[in-house]
């Protein structure tokens, strides 16, 4: 049994001499691992540094003390990229629908036959303005019989009040000929408005839409006759995110493009906000407003509004400085040609860098290639920079690293 095992020590020894002497970079591997050799590889030994003349004597070892390991000061090669600020959440686009500043749906107030229409549609009106009629014959009988009746009540209770002035009439006689007076007043008023429910009328100043009937149509009560839209300025309503919710407020500038009227931007501002977050879409609906004077923009349009907030400035790095541990991500930054290890938070990917929370500045620089074997506080150099200029501690050591 011992002698098995004397046996097996001997060859795992030989194969381990064997991989030194004969397998190149070796020693760099053991090195990397805290193992440094005393001797050189005999074919470091035999050919020397760079294959030249044989190595000096004294163990075979590289001027600067170890092949290549941490003892002996070597240096890395690395490639960085600076830290440049970019700030996000700072611009809002979305698409909304435009709508009239007032809009009137104008309705027949009483059923007959339509006898005219006043306007044409695409005419501006003004509020109270007659846009058609409607037969009226019956009304206006009945409304000259009710001036007629009130006209003798009128004149009734005067006679009255004569008399009672001479003791002629009794009080109940001038009460009766109050009464008559008022009965009659209120038949001249309902028939008075019975008379003006056969004028079809605009509530608002606007444009006149087309109409939905024609003159000898017969219409009913509530039936459709055209729509006025008051377009002096256009509403915009659309749909902001959440996290925009309380950054948003009444009087906010916009800038609104038309589908319609491409290359062309309109400046508006924000006229309401809704008062809750739709719960199902999780997103806010605003109503901006813009200006339409010279009356290029029509109410159903689409547009793309846009938005600009103070928005938040972070860090952005190049993606391939984004390490992962245990602990997290970090990255190296380097600094007088040493590293230096920096926690990160990532707070947005990006396809030209990686925006992370950490403590970093504008213009610093971190370590993108290389950063498989850097440890904190080693010394490093930059792939661009002069042999000499990392200042390696083993008396002008080669570099040991490629990237």
């Amino acid at each position: 049994m011992i002698r098995q095992i004397l046996i097996s020590l001997l060859i795992v020894g030989a194969v381990a001499a064997a991989y030194v002497f004969l397998v190149p970079g070796a020693p760099e591997q053991l090195a990397r691992f805290g193992i440094n050799l005393p001797v050189a590889p005999a074919a470091e030994v035999a050919a020397g540094p760079g294959g030249g003349a044989p190595a000096a004597a004294g163990g075979g070892q590289r001027p600067g003390g170890g092949a290549g390991g941490r003892g002996g000061g070597r240096t890395m090669i690395v490639v960085t990229a600076p830290v440049v600020l970019a700030t996000i959440n700072d611009r809002l686009t979305a698409i909304g629908e435009g709508a009239a500043a007032r809009s009137v749906t104008v309705m027949s107030p009483a059923t007959g036959t339509l006898v005219e229409l006043l306007v044409e549609p695409g005419q501006e009106v003004a509020a109270g303005a007659v846009i058609g009629r409607l037969d009226a014959d019956a009304e206006q009988i009945a409304y000259d019989r009710a001036k007629l009746t009130f006209d003798d009540a009128q004149a009734a209770l005067e006679r009255t009040n004569a008399l009672a002035g001479a003791s002629n009439a009794t009080t109940v006689q001038v009460s009766a000929a109050q009464l008559a007076l008022s009965t009659a007043d209120l038949a001249l008023k309902n028939a008075d408005l019975d008379l003006k429910r056969r004028t079809i009328t605009t509530p608002i100043a606007g444009t006149v839409g087309l109409f939905q009937v024609n003159p000898g149509n017969t219409v009913s009560a509530q039936s459709v006759v055209t729509t006025i839209e008051d377009t002096s300025h256009i509403r915009v309503s659309f749909w902001v995110p959440e996290r925009y919710a309380g950054a948003i407020s009444p009087g906010m500038a916009v800038t609104a493009s038309a589908v319609a009227l491409p290359g062309q931007t309109i400046d508006g501002e924000v006229g309401a906000v809704d008062n809750r977050i739709d719960p199902a879409s999780r997103t806010l609906k605003v109503e901006a407003r813009i200006p339409n004077d010279d009356g290029r923009l029509k109410p159903g349009m689409s547009f793309s509004v846009a938005m600009t907030f103070p928005g938040e400035t972070f860090p952005s790095v190049d993606p391939l400085a984004i390490q992962w541990s245990s602990e997290g991500a970090y990255l190296w930054k380097y600094l007088d040609q040493k590293v230096e290890r920096v926690p990160v938070q990532i707070i947005q990917r990006n396809s030209d860098g990686v925006l992370v929370k950490a403590e970093l500045a504008e213009g610093e620089q971190v370590v993108t290639q290389g950063v498989q074997q850097l440890s904190a506080g080693a010394t490093v150099r930059l792939l661009d920079e002069p042999t000499g200029a990392a200042g390696s501690q083993g008396g002008g050591e080669r570099s040991g690293s490629a990237l």
